[in-house]
């Protein structure tokens, strides 16, 4: 978070009486919360570093659509751990796979091979329809790897000149908190101090293909790469054609289309990928989040063997990656998403989920976006503070988290029921009114 950032919170802050501490930065009253949640959030505050500004909800218990606190208070979740927890909370297959392997086998490193990696490989390439996959622990790690690939493949491949190599993103990305990604990115809050950042990192608008085109042409691009829906901006939807457009122009200049599909794949969008919707094969897609379900963390490049097979033994690796634990785990979790048919009930959902924003008090929501339940009103800010509002869902039981200052993602799991949905539609009205 910038100075200027943080001076502003705490003025507002300030202005409003509230007795939370800067190193909070989340505007709520903390002696007003009861004695279980507060005393552990003022413990939490001094032992742990302050990089996030997180809702007043002390959460210690999971299931299905639900969390509950400390305090005995049950929500429904709406934002499903950064979209992680898709087959939604303790789901029992996925439990058990995990409880049954780490009894037997829960790691080993990849200085040997277990019978469960060439297990989970053959799974998820026969699924996904590519030959190769790169094993890796989390969101960012699979994205960097994707990264090094891509630029390797560029220099092997399209033979770019040695330490020439450019790659593409889009203005308002995201994909995590590492020194390359916050290189890539555009925001303040995840670059400022941080510097000096990785070269070779080039910033176009989202959803714009004349600028993606003009940047194509340089012959020492070797990659784009780009979210299909982007979720921590807030939701954007590009237009309709664009990720065929990306794919046709990434083919027509010989670079690397990189699907970062780590929030929008698996379900999310009512698609087990997002670029399904418009039936794109993307060059390398990136899996992360619900693909272990939320319970273990687990992430995965995928690629064809002419791409993937630019990395060398040696040359690329994770102590944890690919490990007999997070294998078994993460054929649990897809096994859950296509047995329970979870991207169809993810679509149909999603449907009735926009419906019933689109019918909200306009006053208050600005406006409505999203695919299958991946999905974001906009707040008018000058009627009421986004935090505020879900402070307020909060007190009503659902869970959500502004991201943008002024939009609040709504993203709940993917198991969640139509008597769900109209019963969460029933707190947001609710909570819209009492504002």
């Amino acid at each position: 978070m910038s100075q200027a950032k943080v001076l502003s919170t705490l003025l507002r802050i300030q202005s409003r009486g509230i007795t939370t501490t800067p190193k909070a930065l989340g505007h709520y009253n903390i002696e007003a919360l009861p004695p279980k949640s507060r005393e552990i959030i003022k413990r939490e505050m001094k032992v742990t570093c302050n990089n996030y500004s997180a809702l007043p909800a002390v959460l210690c218990k999971g299931e299905g659509v639900y969390l509950y606190d400390v305090d005995g208070k049950k929500y429904f979740d709406y934002l499903s751990g950064y979209s992680s927890v898709n087959q939604g909370h303790c789901h029992p297959k996925i439990v058990e796979a995990l409880i049954k392997q780490v009894t037997v086998l829960h790691h080993t490193s990849r200085a040997f091979h277990s019978d469960l990696l060439v297990e989970y490989a053959e799974y998820v390439t026969k699924l996904f329809g590519y030959d190769a996959m790169l094993p890796m622990n989390t969101g960012v790690e699979a994205a960097e790897s994707s990264v090094k690939i891509a630029r390797k493949w560029g220099y092997k491949v399209k033979k770019i000149p040695a330490n020439q190599a450019k790659i593409i993103f889009c203005e308002n990305n995201f994909w995590g908190r590492s020194i390359a990604a916050v290189s890539a990115s555009t925001d303040p809050t995840a670059y400022d101090n941080y510097g000096p950042f990785v070269p070779g990192f080039v910033n176009i608008p989202y959803d714009n293909i004349e600028r993606l085109e003009a940047e194509l042409k340089d012959p020492n691009v070797c990659a784009f790469m780009a979210e299909p829906i982007q979720g921590e901006a807030g939701v954007v939807v590009p237009s309709d054609g664009y990720l065929k457009k990306v794919r046709e122009l990434c083919t027509k200049y010989n670079v690397l289309y990189i699907a970062d599909e780590i929030q929008t794949g698996l379900g999310r969008t009512g698609r087990r990928l997002c670029v399904d919707h418009e039936n794109v094969r993307p060059d390398m897609v990136v899996l992360g989040k619900a693909l272990s379900g939320g319970v273990y963390p687990i992430s995965a490049v995928l690629a064809d063997r002419h791409i993937m097979d630019v990395i060398e033994a040696g040359t690329h690796g994770s102590t944890y990656g690919g490990n007999p634990l997070a294998a078994k785990v993460a054929i649990a979790a897809l096994e859950v998403l296509e047995g329970e048919k979870l991207s169809e009930n993810a679509e149909k959902m999603g449907q009735i989920l926009r419906k019933g924003l689109s019918e909200l008090d306009k006053d208050i929501v600005i406006s409505h976006r999203g695919k299958g339940l991946l999905n974001a009103i906009e707040i008018n800010n000058n009627r009421v503070d986004a935090f505020d509002l879900c402070l307020k869902l909060k007190e009503n039981g659902l869970l959500s988290k502004p991201t943008h200052d002024n939009v609040l993602r709504l993203a709940p799991p993917l198991i969640i029921t139509e008597s769900q949905i109209y019963e969460s539609l029933e707190i947001i009205r609710k909570t819209l009114k009492e504002v």
